[in-house]
C-alpha cells in the first residue's frame, strides 16, 4: 500500500530507528553472553532446570506476547469490538485454573521430561514418541506460518516503510537475528531476552493505551462502536458476532495455549519443582488475559480514529477492505503511526520488534528440541551424542527460519490471523488433549487410543478456508465424474464447490470425535503393562 497516495503520514523519524537499533545490538550481545552457559541439551532446551519464579512468569508473557499476539489481538478489535475481550478473560480464568490445579504441567514436570513425546513414549511406547513429535512440529510450524508477513504488515504500518524490497530484507535481518542468539543461548538466551522484552513491552503499550483514551475520549470511543458495530460489538454470544460456538472453541483453545502447548510446557519443565510450576502458571494468568485485552483496545481505538477520518475510512473500513485479512491487520499499526510521537515511537517500536523476537525465539527452540529429541533421536541406534543434538538443533533452527519465510508469501490467509493460528494449532492439541488428560488420570488408556487420537487432529485442517476451497472443488468434480450432479441440482453443486464449514464448530467435532476414538480404542486394545499412576507420570 502507499501511504503517501492514501494522504497518510506517520511519525516515526531517524531518532525512532536509532533507538530500535541500539536495541537489536543488545540482542547480539544476549546471545554471545549465554552461549557461555550452554554445555548440554537440558541447559539449551530448559536452561538447566533452575527457572525461577519471577523469571518464570516473565519469560512466559514475554513468549506469549508477542508481536503477532498485538497483530492478532489488534485485528480482532478492529473487526469485532469490545466484545473480542471475552478472549482475554478466558485466559485469565482457565490458565489460573490451570496454575492453581496444576492439571497436566505438575504430572509432567514431576516425570522429568523436557518435552510432550517424551512423555508420551513413558506412557504409550516409542512409536506414540516419534508420531506425536511430528505432529507438533507440524502443527507448530503451520500455525506460525504467518509470523513473519504479519509482523512485516505491522512494521509497514507503523514506520510509513513501503518498498517492498526494504521491507523483505528487514524482516529477513529479524528472523536471522532470532536464529542468531536462540542458536548460540538457547533457552538461557530465550529467558534473559524475553526478561528485556516484558518490560519494554509493558511500559510502552501501556503509555499507547492512556495516550488512546486521552486523544480520542472514553465516551466517544463508546459511542462510535455502539454506532456502527451494535450491540455485537459488546456482547460475544450475539448472533452477528463471535457467538457461542466460538467461545466455548476458545475456552477449549486458552486451555491449550496454557497447559497443551509446548512453549508453555517447556516453562513447566524448566521450573526449578513443582511448586514453582504453579506459581508461574497462576501468575501468568494475568500476562495471558492482558496480551489480548491490550491489542484489542488498541485494535478499537484504531476502528474509533479511523471512523473518524474519511480518507482513512475508505482505506480500512470499505466493504472490500474489511473483507480483506491483510488491511484490518494494519489498522492499528497506522493509527500508532499517528498518534505515538517521535522518540516515545521508537520505544514502542523497539517493544513491538521485540515482541516479535520473543515469540520466535521460543517456538523455533521448541519445535527444533521436539524434531532432534523426539523425532531423530529415537529412531537413531546409539542415540545421539550431546555435541550432535546441539548441531542438528542449530541446523533444523535455519530450515524453520527458511519455512517461515517462504510460508507467508504463497499460502493465502483467508480468515483472521488468530482463527488461523488457533486452528493451526489445533492440528496437535485437539488429539494431544484426550492422550495427555486420559493418559495422565486414566490408567485404561493404552497406545492404540492414543495414535487414534493423536491422528484425528488433522481433522482441523478442515477449519481452513483456502482447505476447504480445495476439498469443495474436489468434491465437486468428484460428483461430476461418478454423475452425481444431476441428483444433486445446481444449486446444491454450487454449495458443495463453495464448501463453507464454520471452523468453530469443525474443531468442536473434531475434539470430540478424538476422545471417543481414545476412549474407544484403550477398551478394545488395552496395553498388555499397566500404565503409570498419576503420581509416577
Amino acid at each position: 500500500m502507499d501511504f503517501a497516495a492514501q494522504g497518510i503520514s506517520g511519525n516515526f523519524s531517524p531518532i525512532d530507528w536509532v533507538i530500535v537499533a541500539v536495541y537489536l545490538c543488545g540482542t547480539i550481545v544476549i546471545g554471545l553472553v549465554a552461549n557461555r552457559y550452554v554445555s548440554n541439551m537440558a541447559d539449551y532446551v530448559v536452561a538447566g532446570r533452575a527457572l525461577k519464579s519471577y523469571l518464570g512468569v516473565a519469560t512466559l508473557i514475554g513468549t506469549e506476547f508477542g508481536l503477532v499476539s498485538v497483530v492478532c489481538g489488534s485485528q480482532l478489535g478492529f473487526t469485532g469490538g469490545f466484545s473480542a475481550l471475552h478472549l482475554g478473560v478466558l485466559g485469565l480464568v482457565v490458565t489460573l485454573f490451570v496454575g492453581v490445579t496444576g492439571v497436566i504441567l505438575v504430572p509432567l514436570r514431576r516425570s522429568g521430561v523436557m518435552t510432550i513425546p517424551e512423555y508420551y513414549e513413558k506412557r504409550f511406547g516409542r512409536g506414540a514418541r516419534v508420531l506425536g513429535g511430528l505432529i507438533i512440529v507440524v502443527a507448530g510450524l503451520v500455525s506460525m506460518g504467518f509470523f513473519v508477513k504479519a509482523g512485516a504488515v505491522f512494521v509497514m504500518g507503523l514506520t510509513g516503510m513501503t518498498n517492498p524490497l526494504h521491507l523483505k530484507l528487514f524482516m529477513s535481518g529479524m528472523v536471522l537475528l532470532v536464529l542468531f542468539y536462540t542458536a548460540l543461548g538457547g533457552m538461557v538466551s530465550i529467558v534473559i531476552a524475553d526478561y528485556v522484552q516484558f518490560v519494554v513491552m509493558s511500559i510502552g503499550l501501556t503509555v499507547v493505551c492512556l495516550l488512546g483514551i486521552y486523544h480520542l475520549g472514553w465516551d466517544n470511543i463508546i459511542s462510535t462502536v455502539s454506532a456502527g458495530r451494535g450491540e455485537a460489538g459488546f456482547n460475544p454470544f450475539h448472533e452477528q458476532g463471535f457467538g457461542p460456538a466460538y467461545v466455548l472453541y476458545m475456552a477449549f483453545g486458552a486451555f491449550a495455549s496454557c497447559a497443551l502447548w509446548q512453549t508453555s510446557v517447556i516453562r513447566a519443565c524448566a521450573a526449578k519443582n513443582t511448586r514453582t510450576v504453579k506459581r508461574i502458571i497462576s501468575a501468568s494468568s494475568i500476562g495471558f488475559m492482558t496480551r489480548m485485552t491490550i491489542p484489542i483496545f488498541l485494535g478499537v481505538c484504531a476502528y474509533v480514529f479511523i471512523s473518524q477520518h474519511e480518507s482513512l475510512k475508505e482505506v480500512f473500513l470499505s466493504e472490500a477492505a474489511s473483507k480483506d485479512p491483510e488491511r484490518t491487520m494494519m489498522a492499528t499499526a497506522v493509527y500508532l503511526g499517528q498518534l505515538v510521537p517521535t522518540g516515545l515511537m521508537g520505544l514502542v517500536s523497539a517493544g513491538m520488534l521485540a515482541a516479535f523476537l520473543s515469540t520466535h525465539d521460543s517456538y523455533l527452540l521448541c519445535w527444533s528440541a521436539v524434531f532432534i529429541q523426539d523425532v531423530i533421536a529415537p529412531c537413531t541406534r546409539g542415540g545421539l551424542s550431546t555435541k550432535t543434538r546441539l548441531i542438528l538443533s542449530r541446523l533444523f533452527l535455519l530450515g524453520e527460519g527458511v519455512f517461515i519465510l517462504v510460508f507467508g508469501l504463497w499460502y493465502p490467509l483467508g480468515q483472521n490471523l488468530w482463527d488461523f493460528m488457533v486452528t493451526a494449532g489445533g492440528v496437535y492439541w485437539l488429539g494431544a488433549a484426550p492422550v495427555l488428560i486420559l493418559g495422565i488420570y486414566w490408567k485404561r488408556a493404552s497406545r492404540v487410543g492414543a495414535y487414534l487420537a493423536m491422528v484425528t487432529g488433522f481433522g482441523a485442517f478442515l477449519g481452513f478456508k483456502p482447505v476447504q476451497a480445495l476439498v469443495g472443488r474436489l468434491l465437486g468434480s468428484l460428483a461430476v465424474a461418478t454423475h452425481c450432479d444431476t441428483l444433486l441440482g445446481p444449486s446444491r453443486m454450487e454449495t458443495l464447490r463453495h464448501l463453507e464449514l464454520p471452523t468453530p464448530q469443525v474443531a468442536l467435532c473434531v475434539a470430540g470425535l478424538a476422545f471417543v476414538l481414545m476412549v474407544i480404542g484403550s477398551l478394545l486394545f488395552s496395553d498388555r503393562h499397566g500404565p503409570p499412576l498419576v503420581e509416577e507420570a
